[in-house]
C-alpha cells in the first residue's frame, strides 16, 4: 500500500507559529514514517511505537507529539538513554521557547525533586533521573500528558533497561490516560513493545536517502544488492583503503572497532590517511581544536587525541573525558575531523552520521562466554544506521570487512541480510528487581505482596515471559533480601518500607550497596580514614571496579595488609579467591581515588591505573555520589562519622587534600590553582577576597577574565583587574602542579 502523503499544514493543533517554523527549515511533506505515525493520531494524543531506521525523522515524531500536548495544556517528557543525548535534545527542543515553551533538562543529583521544573513545558531526562524523580515525589509527574522514550530497544541492555523499563510503567500507571510515544531501532519483535505500551505500531525500513550495505574482500565491494566495485588498496590496509577512498569522493568515514586501544591505534594510522585531504583553513581550525583537547584534561590519552585531531582523524571511546567527545563530534559534524574510530558506543546515540560507515571489528571480548563473540546483528544494523547524512550526502555505505571467501558469505548471512533480533526485557534478575521493588513499595505503589506482583505485571517481562512463576520466585526471594536488611516490614501480605528503605529508596543506590556501606559504617570508629570510606564504597554493586592486572594480585594483596586497619568491615581469606579478588578490585579503585584527592596529577593516574580522562571522572563522580548517600545513611543511623564522610566526599569531589577544601570550593578555582594560591599565602576563601591582585592572577597564570570570575564567585566586592600585572614569581610548578591543562574542579567535567 503507498504511505499517505502527510504535509505539516495538514496537522492541527501545534502551538502557533510552529508549523510555519518547520517548513522554514524544509519540512512541508512528511516522511512517509512520519506520516504513517500522524494517521496514527501522535498529533492528537494516541500512543505509537515508531520502530524505523536512524536517521528517518523520529525526533519529528516526537516533537508532533509533545508539541501538540502542551499546545492542549498538557506538559510532555522525552525520556533519553544517555547523558550527552538530553544536551543535543535539549539544544534541539529549544528552538520552540520562541513559541512559548520552556524546555528544562535533568541530569544530575540522584536525591532531588527536581521542582524547579513543575513550570516547563518540556522536560528532557534520563531514565535513571525520571525515575529518581518519581521516588523523591515530584509532584509535577502527575500532571504528565505525554511521555517519549528515545532509544525504547535499550530495554534489552541488562544495565539500563530494567530502569526504563520500570519507569514507563510506573508513568503509566500515575496517569491513566498517558500518551506514550516510543522511539526505537528497527527490531524483531517492535509488536510486542507496541502490545505492551497498548501503541499503534508504525514499523517502516523507509530512509530518506539509500542505504547500501555489503562486504570487502580483497578488493572487491560486494554490495547487498548484487553490484560490485573496485577498491585500489596498494599497500594499504582495507580500512585505510576504505577511508581514502570516501576521502577521494569527499566523504567521511566512521570505524567501528572492538576496543579502545584498537580505536587509538586505528586513529593514529588513519590520521597518516587524512592529513593529505585537509586545506590550509582546515589545519589551523583543526590545530585551535587540538589546543582545547589538550586543555582539557592533561593526559596522554588527552594528548594523542590532539595529535590525530590536527591531522583530520580521531578516536572516541567511553574513556575520553565528556569535553574530548564533545569536541570530536562537533569537529566531524563540521567536516573537519574525516574520520572517527569508535567503540560500538558511539553508535548507541549521538548525532554523528557519515558518508561510510566500516564495521571493522564484528567480534568483541565477552566475559560470559570467556573469548571473542560475534556482535548482535541489531548493535551491527545500528552502526550501519550511521552511514548517509540527509541533505548532505547523496547515499550512504556501510562495510564490513571479510578475511577470507568463506568470511564473505558469513557476514552476508550474519549481518547484511539478516533481521535484527527481537528486544527481550532483563527486569527478572536480582539487582535489577532489589532496587526497583524497593521503590515500588516506598513510593507507594504497592502496599501488599499481591499488589506488587499486579504492579511487576505491566512490564515487558510479565508480556514477554513464559517461564510461569520465575518472575514470582525472584520477587520473593528479593523480598527476603530486603526485609532482612531492615529495608521492608512484611506482616500478613502487608508491605511497608521502613525509615531506612524510604531513605535508601530516595538515595537511588542499589539497596545492596546501601546495605555493604551500613554494616561498614557500623564497624567504624568515629574517625573513619578517607581511604577507609573510599575502599567502602568502591566494593559496592553501584562501582564499577577497576580491573586486577597481570601482577597486580601480589602488590594489591600487600597494600591489603599494610592498610588492614582502615578497612571498615572484615577482609575475605585470600584462600576465598571470588572474594578476595573483588576485595583487591576495590582497594585498587580506592587507591585511585585517594591518588586522587591527594592533588597526584592526572596524568600520572592514567598511566599507573592504565585508564583514560573519561573513566577516572566516572570513578570520582560515582565515588562522591556513594559518599554523599553514605553520609545520609550515616544521619539516619545516628552514627557519628558524617562529618568524616563529608569531608572525604569533598576531597574527592575536588581533588585535593584537607588544607585546599575551603579554596578549592570556590568555583572555577579547582585543585591547580588552590594549590597555587595556597603556596602564594592564600589560604582560604577569606584570604581570597582580600589578597593582592596581582597575586590572584599569577596564580591562575595570567588570565584576567578567569582571575575576575573567581573573585567574584567569593564575593570580593572590587574583582576589576584592569591595569594589574600578574605576580610572576609564582609562574613555576609547584610539587602538585604539572601544567594547569586547564584543569579545574569535577564540576567542570559535565
Amino acid at each position: 500500500m503507498d504511505p499517505v502523503s502527510v504535509e505539516i499544514a495538514d496537522i492541527d493543533g501545534l502551538p502557533e507559529g510552529v508549523a510555519d517554523h518547520f517548513r522554514e527549515q524544509g519540512i512541508e511533506e512528511l516522511y512517509p514514517p512520519q506520516g504513517e505515525a500522524v494517521e496514527a493520531g501522535v498529533a492528537d494524543g494516541e500512543s505509537v511505537v515508531a520502530s524505523v531506521p536512524t536517521a528517518s525523522g523520529k525526533t519529528l515524531i516526537a516533537q508532533l507529539a509533545m508539541l501538540t500536548s502542551v499546545a492542549r495544556g498538557g506538559k510532555a517528557l522525552y525520556i533519553v538513554p544517555l547523558r550527552a543525548l538530553a544536551s543535543e535534545k535539549k539544544a534541539e527542543f529549544e528552538e520552540f521557547e520562541q513559541y512559548g515553551i520552556d524546555v528544562g533538562v535533568s541530569t544530575g543529583n540522584y536525591d532531588s525533586d527536581g521542582d524547579w521544573l513543575a513550570s516547563k513545558d518540556i522536560i528532557v531526562a534520563t531514565s535513571e533521573k525520571v525515575d529518581s524523580l518519581v521516588r523523591n515525589g515530584a509532584q509535577w509527574v502527575d500532571d504528565l500528558t505525554c511521555v517519549v522514550a528515545d532509544e525504547v530497544h535499550l530495554v534489552d541492555d541488562p544495565n539500563r533497561g530494567p530502569t526504563l523499563e520500570v519507569t514507563l510503567a510506573k508513568l503509566r500507571k500515575l496517569n491513566e490516560d498517558l500518551q506514550t510515544v516510543a522511539l526505537s531501532a528497527t527490531v524483531g519483535n517492535a509488536d510486542e513493545i507496541a502490545d505492551w505500551l497498548d501503541a499503534t505500531l508504525v514499523d517502516s525500513t523507509w530512509r530518506p536517502i539509500e542505504l547500501r550495505s555489503g562486504v570487502l574482500y580483497g578488493q572487491a565491494l560486494h554490495f547487498d544488492d548484487g553490484s560490485k566495485t573496485q577498491i585500489s588498496r596498494g599497500n594499504e590496509k582495507a580500512t585505510a583503503a576504505l577511508v581514502e577512498d570516501t576521502l577521494t569522493d569527499e566523504g567521511s568515514s566512521l570505524v567501528f572497532v572492538n576496543s579502545r586501544r584498537n580505536a587509538e591505534a586505528s586513529a593514529r594510522r588513519l590520521a597518516d590517511v587524512t592529513r593529505d585531504h585537509l586545506d590550509p583553513e582546515e589545519r589551523d581550525r583543526l590545530a585551535e581544536i587540538a589546543d582545547e583537547i589538550r586543555e582539557a584534561s592533561d593526559t596522554q590519552t588527552s594528548e594523542d587525541l590532539a595529535d590525530a585531531v590536527a591531522k583530520g582523524a580521531a578516536f572516541h571511546h567511553a574513556g575520553l573525558a565528556s569535553d574530548h567527545r564533545a569536541l570530536v563530534e562537533d569537529a566531524f559534524r563540521d567536516r573537519l575531523v574525516k574520520v572517527i574510530s569508535a567503540t560500538p558506543t558511539l553508535a548507541a546515540g549521538v548525532n554523528t552520521p557519515s558518508r561510510r560507515v566500516i564495521v571493522r571489528d564484528w567480534r568483541r571480548y565477552d566475559g560470559d562466554v570467556g573469548g571473542m563473540a560475534p556482535l548482535d546483528v541489531l548493535e551491527v544494523h545500528q552502526m550501519f544506521g550511521r552511514a548517509g547524512r540527509p541533505g548532505l550526502d547523496p547515499y550512504g555505505e556501510a562495510v564490513l570487512i571479510a578475511n577470507s571467501h568463506d568470511e564473505l558469505d558469513e557476514l552476508f548471512e550474519r549481518y547484511v541480510w539478516a533481521d535484527p533480533e527481537p528486544v527481550r526485557s532483563k527486569l527478572a534478575a536480582e539487582p535489577a528487581l532489589r532496587t526497583h521493588i524497593l521503590a515500588t513499595v516506598a513510593t507507594g505503589f504497592a502496599d501488599t505482596e499481591d499488589e506488587l506482583v499486579s504492579f511487576l505485571e505491566r512490564t515487558l517481562y510479565a508480556t514477554q515471559t513464559d517461564e510461569t512463576g520465575r518472575l514470582e520466585t525472584v520477587t520473593q526471594n528479593v523480598l527476603d533480601y530486603l526485609e532482612r536488611n531492615e529495608f521492608l516490614a512484611r506482616e500478613n501480605g502487608g508491605l511497608r518500607a521502613t525509615g531506612l528503605g524510604h531513605r535508601v529508596s530516595q538515595l537511588y543506590v542499589d539497596p545492596m550497596s546501601a546495605a555493604e556501606i551500613i554494616y561498614g559504617l557500623r564497624d567504624a570508629e568515629d574517625r573513619p580514614t578517607a581511604f577507609g570510606l573510599y575502599h567502602l564504597v568502591a566494593r559496592t554493586p553501584d562501582m564499577y571496579e577497576l580491573y586486577l592486572r597481570s601482577g597486580d594480585r601480589e602488590e594489591y594483596t600487600e597494600l591489603a595488609y599494610e592498610r588492614e586497619t582502615e578497612f571498615l568491615g572484615s577482609m575475605p581469606s585470600e584462600f576465598d579467591d571470588g572474594a578476595f579478588e573483588d576485595w583487591l578490585s576495590a582497594l585498587k579503585t580506592a587507591r585511585m581515588l585517594e591518588d586522587w584527592a591527594s592533588e597526584t596529577d592526572e596524568d600520572a593516574i592514567a598511566e599507573r591505573y592504565g585508564v583514560g580522562p573519561g573513566d577516572i571522572r566516572g570513578k570520582v563522580e560515582t565515588a562522591e555520589w556513594l559518599l554523599n548517600a553514605a553520609e545520609r545513611l550515616a544521619g539516619e543511623l545516628d552514627l557519628e562519622c558524617g562529618p568524616a564522610i563529608r569531608e572525604a566526599r569533598k576531597r574527592v569531589e575536588y581533588g585535593v587534600r584537607e588544607e585546599l577544601l575551603d579554596l578549592a570550593g570556590v568555583r572555577n578555582v579547582g585543585r591547580k590553582r588552590a594549590r597555587r594560591l595556597y603556596e602564594a599565602g592564600v589560604e582560604s576563601r577569606a584570604d581570597l577576597r582580600e589578597a593582592d591582585k596581582s597575586v590572584v592572577l599569577g596564580a591562575v597564570r595570567g588570565r584576567t577574565k578567569t582571575a575576575e570570575t573567581i573573585l567574584e564567585n567569593v564575593g570580593r566586592k572590587d574583582p576589576d583587574l584592569t591595569g594589574v600585572e600578574a605576580d610572576t614569581e609564582l609562574d613555576t610548578e609547584s610539587s602538585a602542579d604539572a601544567g594547569d591543562g586547564g584543569q579545574q574542579s569535577l564540576g567542570d567535567f559535565e
